[in-house]
């Protein structure tokens, strides 16, 4: 306990290493992946899933690589430093009721959204729904179960959680943090309300484990359910 508090309280980075790694987030793989490379793989695949799956792809190598040049290889740091640890086994209990309050709020969200008027509809959804096969299915559960999971929670909770943390305190740390989290997934915008919480879910089980394992976890199993339900609802 007393070095996981040492862990948060201190982190090897400054906010040089914050704004270089926002401003390839934020800008460089938005404009230059989501909008021309997945413009132009839409035009060629003529199929969104597809397109949306392989830019996912990229996307998880560029934040890898990103997060490893400029965060970890100059501080002569391994992965251990962003989270990729083991988590106490005792924990496997909060994580499954973790998962299910995450969704009973994320029900309630959608069905105020729907009320609202609100489609909670998007493009990759509704091209697997168009042609509902057991590999678009594959396709899109490798893509949101197990890609998306892996690297957003080592980028948004390993790394970028624990350097708010450690310079603001826990709740600028997860507030801010999963505010950043929600703004990338624009324009996706019928699903933001959702990511906010469900980042600061995976923040908070980040702060109590100093694993991301246990968010990976959460944010597979829980896009794993959000997928069987648009897709056969």
């Amino acid at each position: 306990m007393k070095h996981q508090k040492l862990f948060f309280n201190q982190s090897p980075w400054s906010w040089k290493e914050f704004a270089q790694l926002l401003i390839l987030v934020l800008v460089l793989i938005p404009f230059f992946v989501e909008y021309l490379l997945m413009n132009y793989l839409s035009a060629s695949f003529q199929n969104e899933l597809y397109a949306g799956t392989l830019v996912g792809f990229i996307m998880s190598i560029l934040f890898m690589c990103g997060l490893y040049l400029i965060a970890l290889k100059p501080k002569q740091l391994d992965w251990r430093a962003v989270g990729l640890t083991r988590f106490p086994k005792k924990y496997w209990g909060p994580i499954a009721g973790w998962t299910v309050i995450l969704i009973a709020i994320s029900l309630a969200l959608v069905l105020i959204m729907e009320l609202m008027g609100i489609g909670v509809e998007n493009s990759k959804t509704e091209s697997i729904q168009s042609q509902v096969t057991p590999l678009h299915f594959l396709i899109a559960f490798v893509s949101a179960c197990i890609i998306s999971p892996v690297y957003e929670e080592i980028f948004y909770r390993g790394f970028l959680y624990r350097l708010l943390r450690s310079k603001r305190g826990i709740a600028t740390g997860m507030l801010v943090s999963s505010f950043i989290f929600m703004i990338v997934h624009i324009p996706t915008y019928n699903v933001l309300p959702v990511t906010f919480v469900s980042g600061l879910v995976f923040s908070w089980t980040y702060e109590k484990t100093g694993s991301v394992l246990p968010g990976i976890i959460m944010h597979g199993t829980f896009n794993a359910i959000a997928l069987i339900l648009t897709t056969f609802s």
